[in-house]
């Protein structure tokens, strides 16, 4: 049966981490995912996810100074990558988080390729005696806009370069359906090194019960390739979360 995790960067993003957590677990999600949870003590929330049972899938990387939006490509950015990349560590391990997405940021050009190399061996290497997998997330031009990782055959080359079995691909429906489309087949061949899926609808970013991606076929095609990790609700659900929610039961 598939299950679902809440993305808490965008759900009940206007309430406390901690109270988002809650929120989630009373919605009926399995578990939680967000985005940049460093301003929460990691104490108070791993409280939250013990209270709760929820287990944290992952969290980001930060983006870089405002208008950036990550590190890990620029050439020159090594030590804040670096230093980014530490701070996702530790706090991940802090509160039993799973993954970390270590995010590429805006540059282009082989330089950046291997200096997104460089860094996400050392992500891996850091990562791994906590037992925490690194992901990488192709994203869409619209959204953002020169971003180094814009598609599912560069990850398969960078995933490829830096030869880690922590490292995986985010494959976000929402993202690749807008940068490629093909989703089932693209599903089907990218599955060995898919990490984590999410979704949202296409191409508003909404609850996924409407639009030009049918998920009722995304979610059957998953389970019946075999994959039971809890899939990531990564949409926009405007000023009311609850009000969205009815799609976890019609899907």
């Amino acid at each position: 049966m598939t299950q679902f995790s809440a993305n808490l960067g965008f759900l009940w993003a206007n309430r406390p981490l901690t109270d988002s957590i809650r929120a989630a677990h009373a919605a009926g999600f399995a578990a939680v995912e967000c985005h940049w949870p460093y301003d929460t003590p990691a104490a108070e929330v791993k409280a939250a996810l013990d209270e709760t049972g929820l287990p944290m899938l992952g969290l980001n990387t930060l983006r870089g100074a405002p208008g950036e939006n990550g590190l890990s490509a620029l050439p020159g950015r090594e030590p804040e990558a670096r230093a980014a990349i530490d701070q996702a560590v530790s706090y991940a391990a802090a509160i039993g988080a799973g993954k970390i997405h270590v995010m590429a940021g805006f540059a282009t050009g082989p330089q950046a390729h291997d200096t997104f190399v460089a860094n996400l061996s050392y992500a891996c290497e850091t990562a791994a005696p906590h037992g925490i997998g690194i992901l990488i997330e192709p994203l869409n031009p619209y959204d953002a806009p020169g971003y180094f990782l814009n598609s599912t055959g560069l990850a398969e080359r960078v995933i490829a370069d830096v030869r880690a079995v922590n490292l995986h691909l985010m494959f976000d429906c929402y993202h690749v359906q807008l940068i490629e489309g093909d989703l089932t087949h693209r599903i089907e061949r990218l599955l060995p090194i898919i990490g984590h899926v999410q979704f949202a609808s296409v191409p508003d970013r909404a609850a996924p019960d409407h639009g030009e991606v049918d998920y009722r076929h995304i979610f059957a095609l998953l389970d019946a390739l075999g994959w039971a990790m809890p899939l990531g609700a990564e949409y926009k659900p405007g000023p009311d979360t609850d009000a969205t929610l009815g799609w976890l039961k019609r899907l």
